[in-house]
């Protein structure tokens, strides 16, 4: 029962008078108990035999006769190599098995680099595009099966500025960036050169920098600092 379904999923099968639970030994159902009370977690084996501190050979067929009866499953876990024992009835958290980074106990890189393409592909479309802005249309695409949390999202965005993928920048209010308030954090594809271009801060957003009139600007003249509305709004942030 998948834990999506809500709170019920937590909720303990009432057993049958054929129940493989009135079959169990006093050790089996110690053991299964420590297994059932860990939920959607599961337990390692290894703490499992030490909190019911059974000798190994009993342990072990403890174990064997469980998952015979179907009471018990093994789970992969986001630690390669390392599986979790779980009560039949609960499904393993994301916080056990790593969510949709993870197939099988293992990362699933194919999987990331297909989110980090769209994302890649989403941001040139867009020229600028804030990382609400990315999450949102990636979550309306219908491109992918599974919902993604702005959490993950922004961890894909930030590995692909480690990749010089995109870059991180502020918005100035002007051209490309006038629908975005001035300092909102958002992404551009990097350059054509494969080369991120420097992140832009605080300062290196002037609008100066990117006004076609700069030439002619001057602190008496018709266009100045003065009179400029893009320089006062720049000043109020």
């Amino acid at each position: 029962m998948s834990r999506l379904q809500g709170p019920s999923s937590l909720k303990r099968k009432q057993p049958d008078s054929n129940s493989p639970l009135d079959s169990l030994s006093e050790q089996e159902r110690v053991v299964y108990n420590v297994i059932k009370s860990k939920q959607d977690l599961g337990i390692w084996s290894k703490d499992l035999k030490r909190e019911t501190k059974l000798l190994d050979n009993m342990f072990g067929k403890c174990i064997k006769t469980l998952q015979s009866k179907k009471l018990i499953k093994e789970v992969a876990t986001k630690n390669k190599g390392r599986k979790h024992l779980m009560a039949a009835e609960f499904e393993p958290s994301k916080e056990i098995t790593g969510g949709n980074w993870y197939l099988d106990g293992n990362l699933d890189t194919e999987f990331i680099n297909l989110l980090k393409d769209q994302c890649v592909k989403l941001i040139y479309k867009m020229k600028v595009a804030t990382l609400e802005g990315i999450s949102d249309t990636i979550r309306r695409s219908g491109i992918f099966k599974v919902e993604f949390t702005s959490q993950q999202i922004e961890e894909i965005v930030r590995a692909l500025v480690l990749d010089n993928e995109i870059v991180e920048v502020k918005s100035n209010g002007m051209e490309e960036f006038d629908c975005i308030p001035i300092g909102k954090v958002c992404y551009k594809c990097a350059s054509k050169g494969g080369k991120a271009e420097p992140r832009i801060g605080a300062m290196a957003s002037i609008p100066c920098g990117v006004c076609p009139r700069i030439s002619v600007c001057a602190p008496d003249g018709v266009i100045s600092p003065k009179t400029c509305i893009y320089y006062e709004k720049w000043l109020d942030f």
